[in-house]
């Protein structure tokens, strides 16, 4: 655990990954701020001693001795298979009450969360707006794609992190970290492999030892769990408890909600949620920083943002850098190994609109798995 611990106010809380995270790193959450009731009932069972406010636009000013302010504002319009309507759009331009928020409190540090398309999104627009808010509210700025995969959980998941501070240098915090990812251990069919049945004809998000990100479902709360194929070639969807530990979350954890919604909103609120894992590292870096050397980082003046991550000083200047989504590479059972729950078997009407859906696309697929899962279709029908 970290040797110094800050103060966190978490907007946007969700089920509260990036706080939990933060916790595991040493700090302690202050305030919650989350509108879903579903999501706010699991934080007040999780959190029972952290005072909940349910609209941040309520909020005057952050609670005094806040040391960071973590967000993992909504995505729903930044998404790349979202609406697209940008940063103003009503559900993503509440990133706005996080810069209010800041502007109004004396917060050294921030943390943000989002999918990698805000790099793209308006072709930089909604990234650029971010970053020049905050520089011109004093705060120097990193940010970095990360996936979950290096932090010993089998689920590729890609996220898009920025840290911010008034107080010192964010890239040892978010850039001084780096590691290779090992070349991979085995492939299909020796180890599991997951992919989206709900996919097939542009992309069915193929994952080896892993499962492809865990998505949030849809809007009314249908869950939308990955298949994975297990080395015995039988093919199964997880137990939402293997999810949220998918996730880093104790099994579980979303529980509560059982009692006051549907099944499915578990599903939504796990997808939804930041990894817990790398909360934890990030909030150990916030307390004890590494060093980055930037000197040979190039300064960046093109049309689209550096993919894999950059910063910039308090005079604006963005340099790309050439760190990688794999700060750490922690060891981690096969994704066989690791299922805990036996899974739901995948039904022959999943499996046959997923093959249906291949024969109408260009898609490449691992030799004999259409024959497998062809063959497991008319066994389950």
């Amino acid at each position: 655990m970290a040797s110094v611990s800050f103060t966190v106010a978490g907007l946007f809380a969700g089920i509260g990954g990036l706080e939990l995270g933060m916790a595991e790193g040493g700090h302690h959450t202050g305030l919650l701020v989350e509108n879903a009731p579903a999501a706010m009932h699991v934080l007040r069972r999780r959190f029972p001693d952290t005072k909940i406010e349910a609209d941040v636009r309520d909020v005057k000013r952050l609670p005094t001795g806040t040391d960071v302010v973590v967000a993992g504002f909504p995505c729903q319009d930044l998404s790349s298979v979202g609406r697209k309507v940008g940063i103003d759009g009503a559900r993503s331009g509440l990133v706005g009450e996080v810069l209010r928020l800041l502007e109004t409190s004396d917060v050294p540090w921030v943390v943000l969360e989002n999918v990698p398309f805000l790099m793209s999104l308006g072709q930089g627009a909604a990234l650029r707006m971010v970053t020049r808010s905050l520089t011109d509210l004093g705060y120097r700025w990193a940010y970095r794609v990360v996936d979950t995969n290096a932090f010993g959980l089998p689920q590729r998941r890609n996220r898009w992190y920025l840290v911010g501070s008034r107080v010192g240098d964010p890239r040892d915090v978010l850039l001084a970290d780096d590691h290779e990812r090992p070349a991979d251990g085995g492939g299909y069919p020796d180890v599991a492999c997951g992919f989206y049945w709900t996919e097939g004809m542009r992309s069915f998000g193929w994952a080896v030892d892993g499962v492809p990100p865990i998505k949030c479902g849809s809007s009314v709360g249908v869950a939308s769990p990955p298949a994975i194929r297990l080395p015995s070639g039988e093919y199964v969807t997880p137990d939402v408890r293997d999810t949220e530990r998918l996730q880093g979350f104790p099994d579980d954890w979303t529980s509560p909600a059982d009692e006051v919604a549907k099944r499915g909103e578990r599903w939504r609120m796990v997808g939804n949620s930041v990894s817990v894992p790398v909360a934890a590292w990030i909030g150990t870096r916030l307390a004890e920083p590494g060093h980055y050397d930037g000197a040979d980082d190039p300064p960046w003046a093109g049309a689209k943002w550096p993919r894999r991550a950059a910063w910039a000083d308090l005079d604006g200047q963005v340099h790309a850098s050439n760190v990688g989504p794999w700060p750490v590479w922690q060891p981690r059972p096969s994704l066989a190994d690791f299922l805990r729950y036996p899974g739901k078997p995948l039904s022959a009407r999943a499996a046959s609109g997923f093959l249906g859906r291949t024969h109408k696309g260009t898609l490449r697929f691992p030799p004999g798995f259409i024959e497998e899962l062809t063959a497991y279709a008319q066994r389950a029908g």
